[in-house]
């Protein structure tokens, strides 16, 4: 047993797991400093939170290939149990019933689906002849496996989440083969309902969001308030930043969620442009990590669900930062490793975890194939 665990703790990829823990210090320090110096309520949880579902991934790491096949389906179906769980006995809150309360945390099911898609969709091309994916079987089912989750997302309201739920989806399925008409065409029949969805299907808020994007100067003490506000204390940082604990946006209350959504205009006030190159390389890291995994990985199932989990991250990341630069309209996705939020870091946690057990299947079968030969 003690020969066996140093073995495993160096098997694990240190390259990847320091960067991220020092982003989330850094990430721990930002809400420190959002909290007007106290380790409570945030700052503290966040990093306890991280090593919780760092445990988490390593023991993920470990599961075999089989095992995850096997448990691809009674997952979704599980996620698919929680979410209609929502809708009957969800609580409200901010104007959305995201939210289940078990007791001992508060859980948002809908987090959960971002990579329980990914894993049911290189599930089903795995079992599917790659010559089918040509055929139309080949989207019908993704189409109803995708749609059934994404309307009870929308349902909450979400559009965010579900964004999100489709973007991993829409990576698996390009990956596994399908055709590139289909997406083209997928893409004109948008273009065409994109009009018209957005006055029928989208909430009065979220067209409003949409609005204030296109010219939040137009209302900038109203509906164009927080994205003023980010987009001033990410200037006012400059290079190097006021310095650590002297931000005045998030201090003096006018940058609206410090902790959650606009966590990086908060570090950038303090941090500078130094920070944001820092946050942006740790994402690099972790990206690379994911792509070459995907890359070198063992068997259709294994490429597939390591690109669609790094497609879910890089989502995460590129529109929260894009959120708050005013590149995109508001809709409330948390920064990974930095925002406070449990189900959110668990989510993360569950995708690095899952790379890591890609890697770690590909390593084994290259040592056997090394010893074979």
């Amino acid at each position: 047993m003690l020969t066996t665990l140093p073995t495993t703790l160096g098997r694990q990829p240190w390259g990847v797991i320091v960067p991220l823990t020092a982003l989330v210090c850094f990430g721990a320090a930002v809400l420190y400093s959002a909290a007007g110096g106290h380790w409570m309520p945030w700052s503290a949880l966040h990093v306890v939170r991280y090593l919780v579902f760092l445990i988490m991934a390593m023991v993920i790491a470990r599961f075999s290939r089989d095992f995850v096949k096997m448990m691809a389906l009674p997952i979704y179906v599980m996620l698919v149990l929680l979410l209609m769980a929502v809708e009957a006995l969800g609580f409200v809150g901010g104007g959305s019933q995201r939210w289940l309360n078990l007791g001992f945390m508060t859980l948002q099911p809908s987090e959960l689906m971002k990579p329980g898609i990914v894993i049911i969709l290189a599930r089903f091309y795995d079992m599917l002849p790659p010559g089918a994916t040509r055929e139309f079987r080949s989207l019908l089912v993704p189409g109803f496996l995708i749609g059934l989750p994404t309307g009870l997302v929308l349902m909450q309201p979400d559009l965010g989440t579900s964004l999100a739920i489709v973007f991993g989806a829409v990576v698996v399925m390009f990956l596994a083969g399908l055709p590139l008409i289909w997406f083209i065409g997928a893409g004109v029949a948008g273009a065409i309902a994109v009009p018209i969805l957005f006055f029928v299907a989208l909430h009065d808020y979220q067209r409003q969001r949409v609005f204030t994007f296109l010219d939040p100067e137009s209302d900038p003490l109203g509906t164009g308030y927080h994205i003023t506000q980010s987009k001033i204390a990410i200037g006012s940082g400059g290079m190097f930043g006021k310095g650590f604990g002297n931000g005045t946006q998030s201090h003096l209350n006018y940058l609206p969620e410090p902790h959650t959504d606009f966590v990086f205009a908060t570090m950038a006030e303090e941090w500078g442009m130094m920070g944001g190159l820092f946050v942006l390389f740790v994402f690099g890291l972790l990206l690379r990590y994911g792509l070459r995994v995907a890359r070198d990985a063992p068997g259709r199932f294994s490429r597939l669900m390591a690109a669609g989990l790094t497609a879910t991250i890089f989502f995460y990341a590129a529109v929260n930062l894009m959120m708050v630069m005013g590149l995109a309209p508001v809709v409330g996705i948390p920064l990974p490793f930095m925002s406070h939020g449990g189900s959110s870091m668990m989510t993360i946690m569950i995708c690095v975890g899952l790379i890591m057990a890609v890697d770690r299947w590909g390593k084994r079968d290259m040592r056997g194939s090394f010893e074979d030969s």
